[in-house]
């Protein structure tokens, strides 16, 4: 299958001295976590442990849920792999836009695929009418929150109500956290795992701690069989040694984490002014991203300038015009502001 654009972060086919393409944490990989991937290279001699248990006890307490309920992929996208093998559905919902992992894995089921369209009048939010979708035909549902590309994150109370109506349904749901320590960690189903024996719910490390290369992610699930179906569908030593020793630390960065959040939402809100006041049409979201649409051609006039932004055109429910942009350190934040302002607009200098 083809790849070219799906998603960001193509910097090796492109000259960019700026990536805004790619959601990862401006503040970069934790030193502690730095040092233990370091650390591991003296360990290369050695098969990873095949159970992972040192790091399955640190996150099963950084996440206060049994140890069990935890189980690790190289990345979020391999779980997703794993959890359509794991239940083969016939049926499954996708609300879209939004991230084509959970499309690719689906595909992997040859069962049918659902798309709920969600409108830019909207602002990309679910609407009353999302539930009649979920019909009895239905066996997973994938949501994320936030979502990805939009930033939309959905409050307790709606998701509450999404999940009693798929667990009466019999509707499995797979629930994308992977960018929820960057804003609202209240409106988490973490807490929940266990009133809801249908949600799988999916995080990764990649984000919040900056380590997209190690590929490391979990799911948190408290169905035993459930979990077991998943687990069966997972190769063996899936995880190296340093997505292990990396995520250990990871698993201790209470303080950075907060660190980030009050970041984030500062140097979110600066965006967000000064791409309004550049003209651009700026989606409220909470992560650490911002979907924006402009009608001038941002993605190519600031390739030109070596700054890389996500062109979402080829995300489904969205259209030419639409582009998701990281939030980066103050400094980077400025100079991407500025090479917009020096774009031509509508055939003038804005």
């Amino acid at each position: 299958m083809e790849m070219k654009g799906i998603h960001g972060g193509d910097i090796y086919r492109n000259d960019v001295k700026l990536d805004f393409s790619v959601n990862v944490n401006p503040l970069g990989i934790p030193e502690a976590v730095e040092a233990a991937l370091y650390e591991e290279v003296a360990n290369c001699d050695k098969y990873p442990d095949i159970t992972a248990d040192r790091l399955k006890k640190a996150v099963s307490e950084m996440l206060a849920v049994p140890k069990e309920y935890v189980l690790f992929g190289n990345g979020a996208s391999e779980l997703f792999i794993a959890i359509i093998h794991g239940i083969t559905p016939k049926k499954t919902v996708i609300p879209v836009p939004s991230f084509y992992g959970y499309e690719y894995a689906a595909k992997a089921a040859e069962g049918e695929i659902v798309y709920y369209e969600t409108k830019k009048e909207n602002d990309f939010c679910l609407q009353s009418d999302f539930l009649s979708v979920l019909t009895e035909e239905v066996e997973l549902l994938f949501l994320a929150n936030p979502n990805n590309p939009t930033g939309n994150l959905m409050s307790r109370k709606e998701l509450i109500k999404v999940l009693d109506y798929c667990r009466d349904k019999g509707i499995y749901v797979v629930l994308d956290e992977c960018f929820i320590e960057f804003c609202d960690r209240g409106c988490s189903m973490l807490q929940e795992i266990e009133r809801f024996p249908n949600l799988i719910l999916v995080r990764a490390f990649t984000k919040i701690f900056a380590i997209p290369a190690v590929r490391l992610g979990y799911l948190v699930c408290s169905n035993p069989l459930l979990s077991e179906k998943i687990g069966r569908q997972l190769p063996e030593w899936n995880l190296s040694g340093f997505a292990q020793a990396a995520g250990y630390e990871c698993a201790m960065q209470t303080a950075f984490v907060e660190k980030t959040v009050a970041y984030i939402e500062k140097e979110r809100q600066f965006l967000e002014f000064g791409l309004t006041q550049a003209g651009c049409r700026v989606f409220p979201g909470k992560a650490n991203f911002l979907l924006i649409y402009s009608e001038q051609p941002l993605y190519d006039r600031l390739l030109e300038k070596g700054i890389l932004i996500r062109d979402c055109e080829n995300f489904r429910g969205l259209s030419k015009g639409f582009y998701r942009i990281a939030i980066k350190s103050r400094n980077e934040n400025e100079a991407l502001l500025r090479a917009i302002g020096e774009i031509k607009w509508n055939g003038k200098v804005k």
